[in-house]
């Protein structure tokens, strides 16, 4: 046989080994067949019963009791008549364990319109949000009032989080350390009054819809938000945080596409009754 055609029949097995290799085949033929179905209908031997191993003690959820915290936080949400209130209600209250992780200066509670038609959720401070007290004060907060302007909704909606003080790292807040301040969030929606939610960011979606989907599954759909006892219900739209949009900018269409469709339904006449 020729050189070339060694070389060619040898590149060819070669190739044909890799295709096998990728598709899972490990190992070669045997020479002699196996009845594998009648091999299948032997019985094997019973396993040795194992040793008896002392029952251990349940383990317990590495989740913190948040159960006395809840119950202040309800309180002093409750007793809040106006935003001020609510502000110092909320810097006054030491049940959430992000004030005390050393990250947070102080507590961050919102900015915007007292009286918004739209409340944007987001999931927490960042640094430079801890520096000034203002919720989305730094690069995203940037752009996201970029995009707000050109919606034309600058007057037109309030900013919170779902947690009041920056997590250590800027990390996403714990759902415990979201589920703490929830009673602070719910009476800050009972005093806007919005007519729609926008929820910025998984963290802030998940948190506030009770659902498991990522932010892409989520993004441009219409929820019904409701409060913990049920007697607030509203439109919620989940959309991308501003911070994704800076690390993809190609997303920012799909962003852009959300707010036109909150925007529609904002200005949507209403329907005679």
């Amino acid at each position: 046989m020729p050189p070339g055609d060694t070389f060619s029949s040898q590149a060819a097995t070669e190739s044909l080994l890799a295709f096998w290799a990728d598709a899972g085949v490990d190992a070669m033929l045997m020479d002699a067949p196996v009845d594998r179905i009648a091999a299948g209908k032997i019985a094997p031997p019973p396993r040795p019963a194992p040793a008896l191993a002392p029952v251990a003690a349940p383990r317990q959820a590495n989740t913190p009791d948040i159960s006395e915290a809840l119950i202040e936080a309800r309180r002093a949400a409750g007793a809040a008549g106006d935003l001020d209130a609510l502000t110092a209600a909320i810097s006054a209250f030491d049940g959430c364990s992000l004030k005390s992780a050393g990250a947070a200066r102080q507590a961050v509670v919102y900015r915007g319109v007292a009286d918004a038609p739209v409340m944007i959720v987001g999931e927490g401070p960042g640094a430079e949000e801890d520096i000034q007290g203002k919720p989305f004060v730094g690069r995203s907060g940037q752009l996201l009032d970029r995009m707000l302007a050109a919606a034309g909704l600058t007057d037109r909606v309030i900013i919170i989080n779902t947690v009041f003080w920056r997590p250590p790292g800027n990390r996403t807040p714990s759902p415990a350390e979201q589920a703490v301040c929830a009673p602070f969030l719910e009476r800050a929606i009972e005093l806007v009054k919005p007519r729609l939610l926008l929820l910025t960011g998984a963290a802030s979606a998940k948190s506030m819809l009770k659902r498991d989907e990522g932010i892409l599954a989520l993004r441009g759909r219409w929820f019904e938000w409701r409060s913990a006892d049920g007697a607030l219900e509203l439109p919620a739209m989940p959309t991308l945080h501003p911070a994704f949009l800076l690390r993809q900018p190609g997303a920012k269409k799909r962003a852009w596409s959300d707010l036109l469709t909150l925007t529609e339904r904002l200005d949507r006449p209403d329907r005679p009754a």
